[in-house]
């Protein structure tokens, strides 16, 4: 991996960690295209990148975070179905389910799913707006419809946005709760790979993961505050159709 390479993959993973498109699916398929091979130094690098993207939340919301411990308490609550169903099935999924045409599948069929649901379900007038009273069943719901985004190309904040609407939430509150539920959700994993695989990089490597991550948190921070002004006067229809065009571009790059 090049510099180039680092700076792609860290927009890329910046850009879509917190859009209902798929990061991982995104990754995975720009790789390919880069001609970054699977596995070794590019999964910690993916890794890295993700980290910096979640800090990006951290840096907009840490002080909400502690300022309200009952928002804490149900991001806990979310975030326990997600890690005992992926602990159960995340190895199964990633040997069985984790190719290019699953990705590809998932992106189109996941796309089409997210303007249909936008059609079909209306945003209530009177949806809930503060997350620190949100009852803990629609947080541990939330947490379940988030399991689904193992399957690589589905996209975890997808997943959540259609939960948090079919409970009816308003947008923005559900989008917020994504950005959120991504701490404890992507830290342990990420800090677990990191840890392992960290003695065997070179210090060329490590200035690769320095660089990915500054980009990937630069270009989150940035997607973030876009999102939540774009979903003030729109709803999710556009990257509906955006997830079934990159996928036909994405089939027509790797497969």
């Amino acid at each position: 991996m090049d510099l180039v390479s680092a700076v792609i993959l860290g927009i890329v993973e910046g850009v879509t960690e917190f859009l209902p498109v798929s990061s991982t699916g995104h990754l995975i398929l720009v790789q390919r295209a880069l001609g970054i091979g699977a596995g070794g130094f590019a999964s910690s690098f993916a890794i890295a990148i993700q980290v910096g993207a979640i800090l990006a939340v951290v840096s907009l919301y840490g002080r909400l975070l502690l300022r309200r411990p009952g928002l804490v308490l149900r991001l806990a609550a979310a975030f326990v179905p997600t890690a005992v169903i992926g602990a159960a099935l995340y190895p199964f999924i990633k040997r069985l389910l984790d190719s290019p045409l699953v990705i590809v599948w998932a992106l189109g069929l996941g796309g089409l799913a997210l303007v249909v649901f936008e059609q079909a379900v209306a945003e209530p007038a009177d949806a809930g707006e503060d997350l620190a009273r949100m009852p803990y069943r629609h947080a541990v719901l939330i947490g379940i419809a988030q399991s689904v985004a193992m399957i690589p190309g589905v996209s975890r904040a997808a997943a959540t946005v259609c939960g948090g609407l079919a409970l009816g939430m308003s947008r923005r509150a559900i989008v917020e709760f994504s950005f959120l539920l991504a701490l404890p959700t992507m830290a342990a994993a990420a800090g677990y790979d990191l840890i392992r695989s960290a003695p065997a990089f070179s210090g060329g490597e490590f200035g690769l993961l320095a660089l990915g991550f500054i980009v990937s948190w630069a270009t989150a921070v940035a997607a973030i505050r876009w999102l939540l002004r774009f979903i003030q006067t729109h709803d999710f229809t556009w990257f509906g159709v955006y997830r079934m065009l990159i996928a036909l571009v994405f089939a027509w790059l790797v497969l």
